[in-house]
C-alpha cells in the first residue's frame, strides 16, 4: 500500500462529491466515501470504494471515518471535505440555531478533519485537503447569508492551516463554485451570469484533482473561484 494514494470524500453520494469521487477512481485513489445516503453503497461498488455511513455534523462519524481510512490503508493523502447546504432566510429573520447549524455543518467538518487528517499528512511529509466552499465566501449574497459568512470564515481557517502545517508539505485550498447545475437555477440567475450557464460538477471536480495532484504542489491556502465570471470582485 505504500506507493497507493488514499483520499476521503465527504457527502460524496450525490453532486459535486459523487463527481470528485468518480474523477478520483478515475486517477487510480483508493476511496473511502462517506453520506448519510443509502446510494452510497452501490455508488461505492461501481468505483471499488469504501463506504462510511454517517453525517459530517456528527463528531463521531468523522472520527469512525478517519480510523477506518487509516488503520485499512496506513495513510491518507487528500481530502475533499464537501457538505450540505446551510439554511437560507431573510438575515434578521435567522434564528440562533440557524446560525448554529452553519457552523456545524459547513466549518467543524473541516476543523475536525484537519485536526484529525492533519498530523497524520505532516508524519508522511505531504498531504492536500481540497473543501468545497462558495462564491459567497468572497461576494456575499443575502440570499444565502448563512453560507456566506461561514464560508468566509473557512477561508481564514484555510490560511492559517496553510501556514500551520506548509513546512510539513501539508496543503488545504478552498473551491469556490458557482451555480451548479445539480441543483435548477432560473432564467435571471443564468443570465447573470457571464458564460450564460450553470456550471457541471464534473468541472469542479477537475479544478479538485488538480488541487490534490502534484501539479498544484506549491499552492496552498488559497480560494479558487469556479462560477462563470459571476463574482466581480477583485
Amino acid at each position: 500500500m505504500k506507493n497507493q494514494r488514499v483520499a476521503i470524500i465527504t457527502a460524496a453520494s450525490k453532486g459535486i462529491g459523487a463527481a470528485c469521487a468518480r474523477r478520483l477512481a478515475s486517477d487510480g485513489y483508493k476511496l473511502v466515501l462517506m453520506s448519510r445516503s443509502d446510494d452510497l453503497f452501490s455508488f461505492c461498488d461501481q468505483l471499488n470504494a469504501r463506504p462510511i455511513m454517517g453525517s459530517v455534523e456528527n463528531e463521531k462519524d468523522l472520527e469512525r471515518l478517519v480510523n477506518f481510512t487509516y488503520e485499512k490503508y496506513g495513510r491518507i493523502d487528500a481530502v475533499i471535505c464537501n457538505s450540505g447546504h446551510a439554511p437560507k432566510g431573510s438575515l434578521l429573520s435567522l434564528k440562533d440555531n440557524d446560525w448554529q447549524k452553519g457552523v456545524d455543518l459547513l466549518m467543524m467538518p473541516i476543523i475536525r478533519l484537519a485536526r484529525a487528517i492533519g498530523p497524520i499528512m505532516a508524519r508522511q511529509k505531504n498531504g492536500s485537503f481540497v473543501n468545497i466552499s462558495t462564491f459567497g465566501a468572497k461576494e456575499p449574497s443575502l440570499n444565502f447569508p448563512v453560507s456566506s459568512v461561514i464560508r468566509s470564515a473557512i477561508s481564514s481557517y484555510c490560511k492559517l492551516f496553510a501556514s500551520e502545517l506548509g513546512a510539513d508539505n501539508v496543503r488545504m485550498n478552498n473551491i469556490l463554485p458557482g451555480y451548479i447545475n445539480s441543483y435548477p437555477a432560473d432564467e435571471n440567475t443564468i443570465n447573470s451570469i457571464p458564460m450564460l450557464r450553470q456550471g457541471s460538477p464534473e468541472e469542479v471536480a477537475e479544478l479538485a484533482s488538480f488541487l490534490i495532484s502534484e501539479k498544484s504542489a506549491y499552492i496552498t491556502g488559497q480560494d479558487f473561484l469556479i462560477d462563470g465570471g459571476l463574482t466581480k470582485s477583485i
